[in-house]
């Protein structure tokens, strides 16, 4: 997967920026947390080329960068959970889900609403 790391909240204007475009993956990652390394492994095996190339998506390590997953929590109105994945479209989650509710299929489609 071809992941746009998040280390600061200043990026969140590009993330919403970007949303106005296409939808846009956020996938909020706990490296101390082995629900959510399964989590983000059963994603990357399923994710092809082509998902990479025609969609923009965000990878946050939400232990070296705490500041950003809180303020997307706030940002965009959603509970913090870990492991977590939100579609944001122009400006607004329109989809989150968490630990093993997290699935390729599901996030396809809600990316190609």
């Amino acid at each position: 997967m071809q992941w746009i790391t998040l280390t600061d909240t200043a990026q969140l204007d590009a993330v919403d920026l970007a949303s106005q475009q296409a939808p846009v993956l956020l996938f909020k990652h706990s490296t101390r947390c082995s629900i959510s390394s399964a989590a983000l492994a059963r994603l990357e095996r399923a994710w092809t080329t082509a998902d990479d190339q025609a969609r923009s998506i965000y990878y946050i390590d939400l232990i070296r960068h705490r500041d950003v997953s809180n303020a997307i929590a706030q940002r965009y109105g959603v509970e913090h959970a870990s492991p977590q994945v939100l579609v944001i479209r122009n400006g607004l989650c329109v989809y989150s889900e968490s630990h093993f509710g997290i699935a390729y299929a599901e996030v396809i489609a809600q990316l190609a609403v």
